[in-house]
């Protein structure tokens, strides 16, 4: 394989990863945003787990806002990538192991698995920004900024 042929398939995998971190970031912006902002509104919409309770809505809204904007970030930082990719990841797969013991609680029967798509979005995003970045010339140099060269 050329090396014209590999620097291409790096862009497009790290180009992928990136377009996976915006979309997955983006949700869970406004999710959390939403969880925020209009509490009840969210709990009526898509967390009817009874009590209703504001201040763990709003906590949920917090952690949410913070796991979007450090995708949003690593998308936009390529050195910062793989770690969001990884602590989103692991807090996205908690959320899965979550929903399938909780299950008699409430919910619907579909969440644990949109629940897991998004963690194997995610994973892929990680696999495919892992592999571009080690097969990047000169991997482990940082540039600038801590941008890889």
């Amino acid at each position: 394989m050329s090396d014209r042929t590999s620097a291409g398939r790096r862009r497009r995998g790290s180009r992928t990863a990136r377009v996976i971190a915006l979309v997955a970031g983006t949700s869970y912006l406004a999710a959390g945003t939403w969880a925020f902002v209009a509490p009840a509104s969210f709990f009526g919409s898509v967390a009817a787990f009874s009590p209703y309770n504001q201040h763990l809505l709003h906590d949920v809204g917090a952690f949410q806002v913070g796991l979007g904007i450090v995708l949003l970030l690593g998308a936009t930082t390529a050195a910062a990538l793989q770690p969001a990719l990884l602590a989103v990841l692991a807090a996205s797969l908690l959320h899965v192991v979550s929903h399938i013991e909780d299950r008699a609680l409430g919910g619907r029967p579909s969440d644990p698995l949109i629940l897991a798509l998004l963690c194997v979005l995610l994973a892929a995003g990680l696999v495919l920004e892992r592999r571009a970045r080690a097969a990047a010339p000169g991997a482990g140099r940082q540039g600038v900024a801590g941008e890889a060269r």
